[in-house]
C-alpha cells in the first residue's frame, strides 16, 4: 500500500465547526469559526469520544483526500482550495458516522455552487490510525479498497456489495447495467424532464437524468438492491446506493428522505420523494429527482459514467446534441424530455 501522510491544513483557511449529537464538555468545544470558514465537521458524541484529541488530524486527512479528488480542488494546496470554495460560499463537509479504536468512517463532500444544474461531489471514506497518524481512504484510493475488507466498521452486507465490483468477473460484467431500474416502482410512470447530462451539469460523462410527476406519487426508489448511504446525513435529500454489479446510483433533491448508513436495501426500496432539496448545494427550480449512474473499477474508483447506449428501466438512453436534450428508445418508441415513460424490468 502506498504511504499517505495526513496533512495539517492551515487553521486560518480550514477553521471547522463541529456538530455533535450531544454537546461535548465546554473545554472540548472549539471556538466558533467565521461564517463560511471552509470546512464543516459532523461528529456524533460517541465517535468524538472514540477519536479523542486526534479528531482534527482525521478531519485534515479526509479533507485533503476529498479535495484531491474534487474537480475544484484537484492540483491545489488544500488551504488554497478551501479558500477558493469559501469565496464562492461553498464548504467541504466531513461527516464522521462512526469510530472505534484505530478506525473511523463516514462521508465527505464538496458543496456545489448555488447555480442551476450544479450538483455536489461526494465520497465514502474509511480511515485508520497507524503509527501515530490518520491514513484516510476515499472512494478510488488504494487505502479505501484495502480498508473495505479489513475495517470492523464495515458491515457484512455492505462489504459483500462493495467487494463484488472489485471481483474481476463482476467488473467485466459491468459492461451492461445488470437490470437497473429507473428510480421509481416498476410499471408506473414519471416524466422525463432532462435527458442525459453531466452530474454537475458541466463536467464529465453525461451520466444523469431528471424525472418528475407521473403516477408513482413522487416516490423515489432504489434502482436495484445494494447498500444505501445518505450522503448529507439525516434529513438530507442525497442518497447513494452501491449495487453488486459494478455500478452505484445517486439520487438528489429528495424530500422526506429515509436515512441510511451503509444499510442493505432491496430493489425499489423507498429513498424519498421528488423535491428541491439542496442539502449539499446547487439549485432546483421544481420538484424532481436528479439520478446519476456511477461505475467502479477493481480499485474502487467510483466515477459518473456515460448513459449513451445503456438500458435503464427497459429504455435505451442516447445523448442528444446538447446536455438534457437526449432521448430514450424502447420497442420502436422514442421518448424525449417532456414524455411520460413507464419503468420496465426488461
Amino acid at each position: 500500500m502506498p504511504s499517505k501522510l495526513s496533512v495539517t491544513i492551515a487553521a486560518s483557511a480550514l477553521a471547522a465547526s463541529t456538530i455533535f449529537a450531544v454537546a461535548p464538555p465546554a473545554t472540548a468545544t472549539p471556538a466558533a469559526p467565521p461564517a463560511g470558514a471552509g470546512v464543516t465537521v459532523k461528529i456524533p458524541a460517541a465517535a468524538a469520544g472514540a477519536l479523542g484529541e486526534s479528531r482534527q488530524a482525521l478531519v485534515d486527512a479526509v479533507t485533503t483526500d476529498a479535495l484531491g479528488r474534487s474537480h475544484d480542488g484537484r492540483g491545489l494546496a488544500p488551504s488554497v482550495a478551501v479558500g477558493k470554495l469559501a469565496e464562492q460560499g461553498r464548504e467541504v463537509v466531513v461527516d464522521v458516522r462512526s469510530a472505534t479504536s484505530g478506525w473511523a468512517r463516514g462521508v465527505a463532500y464538496v458543496e456545489a455552487p448555488a447555480t442551476s444544474a450544479a450538483h455536489p461531489e461526494g465520497w465514502l471514506f474509511i480511515a485508520r490510525y497507524e503509527d501515530g497518524r490518520w491514513v484516510s481512504g476515499v472512494e478510488g484510493d488504494g487505502e479505501f479498497a484495502e480498508y473495505v475488507s479489513s475495517s470492523p466498521l464495515v458491515g457484512a452486507a455492505e462489504r459483500r456489495s462493495m467487494t463484488a465490483y472489485a471481483n474481476h468477473q463482476s467488473f467485466t460484467a459491468a459492461a451492461n447495467t445488470g437490470g437497473l431500474l429507473l428510480p421509481w416502482m416498476p410499471n408506473y410512470y414519471m416524466t422525463v424532464t432532462g435527458g442525459p447530462h453531466a452530474w454537475d451539469g458541466v463536467n464529465g460523462y453525461w451520466s444523469s437524468l431528471d424525472f418528475a410527476g407521473g403516477n408513482a406519487s413522487g416516490r423515489v426508489r432504489s434502482s436495484r438492491e445494494g447498500t444505501a448511504t445518505s450522503m448529507c446525513g439525516a434529513g438530507g435529500g442525497w442518497t447513494r446506493v452501491i449495487h453488486p454489479n459494478g455500478f452505484s446510483t445517486d439520487y438528489y433533491h429528495m424530500y422526506n428522505a429515509t436515512y441510511y448508513n451503509g444499510t442493505a436495501v432491496g430493489s425499489s426500496a423507498l429513498l424519498g420523494t421528488i423535491g428541491r432539496d439542496v442539502c449539499a448545494g446547487g439549485r432546483a427550480t421544481g420538484d424532481h429527482v436528479h439520478w446519476g449512474l456511477r461505475t467502479y473499477d477493481a480499485n474502487y474508483n467510483g466515477t459518473y459514467t456515460w448513459l449513451h447506449g445503456r438500458t435503464i428501466g427497459g429504455w435505451a438512453w442516447w445523448n442528444g446534441s446538447s446536455q438534457y436534450s437526449g432521448c430514450a428508445t424502447r420497442l420502436g418508441v422514442t421518448a424525449c424530455p417532456g414524455t411520460a415513460i413507464y419503468n420496465r424490468t426488461s
